[in-house]
């Protein structure tokens, strides 16, 4: 299939949108006796155990959040505590809770049904405390399985084309999806997704790592073929979708063709899963056989401009001292919040969690620096000096404009795929992307590109939340509901996610 035939990718999207007609005429019911198992774990294979103490960082959350989508420039060389540190508070395990089958499992970022489908392996050149080889990360025991011994780079600067970032980076960090562990729970639709929980990843692991002055690019543009062979995936169940240099080394290493045979190394596997073809068609259709096509696809995209202001706009407030609290200690809290208070948050508040999420993402599909794909709409319900309404964010200009006034507690909840959650928070922020111009730029790579971008903001948001003690909530939405709620503004986007704000509502301990 062609990247560049877009007719493919809006099949699929189109496919799997929500409406109020189509939640209730699905008959999916869940098979515990078929429940996907939350980690991949390999029968074998040499396992490195992590180190426990590592060192954390000084710079307060809320900085380090907004400083994510700021370059980091300089020559960089991570050891193991740091890379440590890094998966661990991206996609390890921060929390345990007993109940009476067994323990659930608190991963430091959010999950659509908290069935974390998302894998981390790490291609690495000679470290100084870590050999030159490919390893999964394993978050059930907090270790490293080497899969392959020697410096497998080159395969990595060849698929992305010479990517910069690569061909200096003293280590890559490769992201998979394994579609079971969502389709499992939410079918076709959980190839969005893929890009909703890998992007969530993403704001924490590049959060973390501008708060350790370490250089983590996103970097989308590569052949795929070649890195599925590099990792040994089954690529009708589990897929490379991304890959995240991080550091700098003052040498570039050229990309080069690397044999990789198979590994013949076992996981552990479910009793029965269930394909959905198209969730493998909608991959297949963005995927990238050539370097030609990487090339072409990488660069700015131009997005139309904004229409016009005509509301009432609402500058954010300036920034108030910062919660001194580090990343990793917001992380350790993280949660989703399931139910809100119906009480106010400050504008205060708010604009510090809009100013940090939207400075902006390292990402090759995003130059010059600052540019963004997705646009951020709001329902405010009750925020401390900021009236009830539908607004726009101006993110150039660091304001809201007001597209009507009113109280919309019951038209988010519906919105919110009929739930209460975004009817009881103080305000809810919908991500929307004209996808046209992506799709013309990258082709149906730009699919990816357009859920990763609105993911890792919202991702920042989350934490953005968090930082201040305000709770946060990702949820779904009935797609074309929420384009006409903001339309005419809104006219023409697709909705890539929805997180709701507010406080959260004490628990009712029996």
């Amino acid at each position: 299939m062609s990247n560049w035939d877009t007719s493919l990718i809006r099949t699929y999207h189109d496919q799997t949108k929500h409406s109020f007609e189509s939640v209730r005429t699905g008959a999916h019911v869940l098979d515990w006796m078929s429940q996907p198992l939350p980690f991949k774990i390999y029968d074998g294979g040499e396992r490195i155990p992590l180190p426990e103490d590592v060192p954390g960082s000084s710079m307060p959350g809320l900085q380090a959040i907004a400083a994510a989508g700021h370059p980091v420039t300089g020559e960089v060389m991570p050891g193991l505590a740091t890379l440590t540190t890094l998966l661990h508070h991206s996609a390890g395990i921060t929390r345990k809770r007993d109940y009476g089958g067994g323990e659930i499992y608190f991963r430091a970022a959010a999950c659509t049904g908290a069935l974390y489908h998302i894998d981390l392996y790490l291609v690495s050149g000679d470290l100084p405390d870590l050999q030159a080889g490919v390893y999964h990360y394993g978050p059930h025991d907090s270790s490293l399985t080497m899969l392959r011994s020697g410096d497998y780079r080159p395969l990595l600067v060849e698929a992305s084309a010479g990517e910069e970032a690569i061909a200096h980076a003293p280590a890559v960090v490769v992201f998979t999806c394994t579609y079971w562990r969502n389709s499992w729970k939410y079918q076709t639709r959980a190839y969005r997704h893929t890009y909703w929980d890998g992007g969530t990843i993403l704001a924490n692991f590049q959060s973390v790592a501008a708060a350790h002055q370490l250089p983590a690019r996103l970097v989308m543009s590569f052949t795929d073929a070649p890195v599925n062979r590099l990792l040994d995936l089954d690529t009708e169940k589990e897929v490379t979708i991304a890959l995240a240099p991080v550091g700098r080394a003052q040498a570039a290493i050229p990309g080069s063709t690397v044999h990789t045979p198979p590994l013949e190394l076992s996981t552990q596997r479910p009793r029965r899963e269930v394909d959905y073809p198209a969730i493998r068609a909608a991959h297949s259709a963005s995927t990238m056989e050539f370097t030609g096509d990487v090339s072409r696809s990488r660069g700015p995209i131009a997005m139309d401009a904004p229409p016009q202001t005509s509301g009432p706009m609402f500058p954010l407030l300036p920034a108030e001292q910062l919660p001194d609290e580090t990343i990793e200690g917001v992380i350790q809290r993280r949660g989703s919040t399931r139910k809100f208070a119906r009480e106010p948050i400050g504008f205060n508040q708010l604009s510090a969690i809009l100013r940090a999420a939207t400075t902006g993402v390292q990402a090759d599909f995003l130059h010059p620096h600052g540019a963004n794909l997705c646009d951020l709409y709001l329902n405010v319900h009750a925020v401390d000096g900021l009236p009830p309404g539908a607004y726009v964010y101006h993110r150039e200009q660091h304001a809201l404009e007001q597209l009507k006034e009113g109280d919309f507690r019951n038209e988010s909840g519906y919105l919110g795929l009929s739930q209460d959650i975004p009817a009881d928070a103080s305000a809810d922020i919908f991500f929307l992307t004209n996808l046209d111009p992506v799709l013309e730029r990258m082709g149906n790579r730009g699919y990816r590109a357009a859920q990763i971008e609105a993911s890792i903001t919202a991702g920042r948001c989350y934490l953005s939340a968090y930082a201040q003690r305000v709770g946060a909530s990702g949820l779904t939405f009935y797609d074309d509901d929420v384009t006409n709620f903001f339309s005419p503004h809104a006219a023409g986007k697709s909705v890539m996610f929805l997180i709701a704000l507010g406080k959260r509502a004490p628990r009712n301990r029996q």
